[in-house]
């Protein structure tokens, strides 16, 4: 599942089809707009369940349950982050927001991140599967074991209170300075880098917006934190886990640096093709309904639980001869 060859991103690589202008294929926007209030509702129900049980074994099950439809959710604000959930601008981000939510999460918070992943994907800062002579494994084994354990989703949320109410934090120099070495490592710097030029008071705003929504929970579902926690605790760690199984061990390149899993397809419906992550960095403006078509049945499709459970062995020495540069075109069209 590795590959040895030095590997350079050139210019053609860099502008694959249809990532600019209009998607390859149609949006399901009417689909999508069906699928988001039937998903909230799944996920109310679930909460209250968890938060009212005096059974532990339904609050496992309706838990794991949630960690499912969450990904779903999820799925859908992937969709709106692309600008791919509706055809109508307006709709697209409205629904992106209401669905950032039951991350939770800020819309535009969440685009900076992931429209700056598909830049650098598999480069240095997001080669977390492997590590150099000059990593320090400590940290590299924290990272890996961070992401395995859900622990990866809690930044996302605690980025955003601390967006929220200190946004200078994000430019503080052992963050963003170039001579920081655990900037490097961590792949702080870059992955902060978005937030240079971003409309501070719409992310902020956003946040608030998820905040308000998830308060709202609370009071109209009469929620418990045990049950809330137990539901997201559960999230966290089949959301973190999937976002780096699908690039672990995978070719470093920008584009083709990610994997088509295998999976079982109830799986793959809930989570919205989300597994088929190869043809979506290759072609990141088709829609998840279309994704299907741009798998290429012949290559290597590893299994989702193979690539699992490969990971819990930990982070490989990185093979010689293996690296991958950032691409910077197009960036924002992703």
């Amino acid at each position: 599942m590795q590959t040895n060859r030095s590997i350079a991103v050139q210019q053609s690589d860099a502008s694959p089809q249809g990532q600019h202008g209009k998607p390859l294929e149609p949006i399901p926007g009417v689909l999508n707009l069906v699928l988001l209030p039937v998903m909230i509702a799944v996920l109310c129900g679930l909460l209250w369940l968890v938060s009212h049980t005096s059974s532990w074994l339904v609050l496992v099950l309706a838990a794991i349950a949630f960690s499912f439809f969450n990904n779903t959710m999820f799925s859908l604000l992937h969709e709106s982050v692309h600008g791919i959930f509706h055809g109508n601008r307006t709709v697209n981000e409205w629904c992106g927001r209401l669905a950032s939510a039951f991350f939770p999460t800020a819309l535009e918070f969440q685009r900076i991140f992931h429209l700056g992943h598909h830049q650098r994907n598999r480069t240095e800062v997001e080669q977390f599967d492997y590590y150099r002579p000059e990593d320090n494994k400590i940290m590299k084994y924290l990272q890996w074991y961070g992401i395995l354990t859900g622990i990866y989703w809690v930044f996302s949320p605690a980025g955003c209170l601390i967006y929220l109410l200190c946004p200078w934090s994000f430019k503080i120099p052992f963050l963003s300075g170039s001579s920081s070495q655990v900037a490097k490592q961590s792949g702080a710097r870059a992955m902060l880098s978005g937030f240079e030029h971003a409309n501070g008071n719409r992310i902020r705003l956003e946040i608030l917006f998820s905040i308000l929504v998830q308060i709202m929970l609370f009071i109209a579902l009469d929620l418990t934190f045990l049950g809330w926690a137990c539901c997201y605790a559960a999230f966290a760690v089949n959301w973190s886990s999937l976002q780096y199984a699908d690039h672990a061990w995978s070719e470093l390149h920008v584009y083709d640096g990610a994997w088509n899993l295998k999976v079982n397809p109830i799986v793959q419906f809930i989570f919205l093709n989300y597994h088929h992550h190869r043809a979506h960095h290759q072609h990141p403006s088709v829609p998840w309904l279309h994704l299907h078509r741009y798998v290429d049945k012949a290559e290597d499709r590893p299994a989702f639980i193979k690539v699992y459970l490969s990971m819990w062995r930990g982070p490989r020495p990185l093979p010689d001869n293996e690296q991958v540069e950032p691409t910077t075109e197009g960036g924002a069209d992703l």
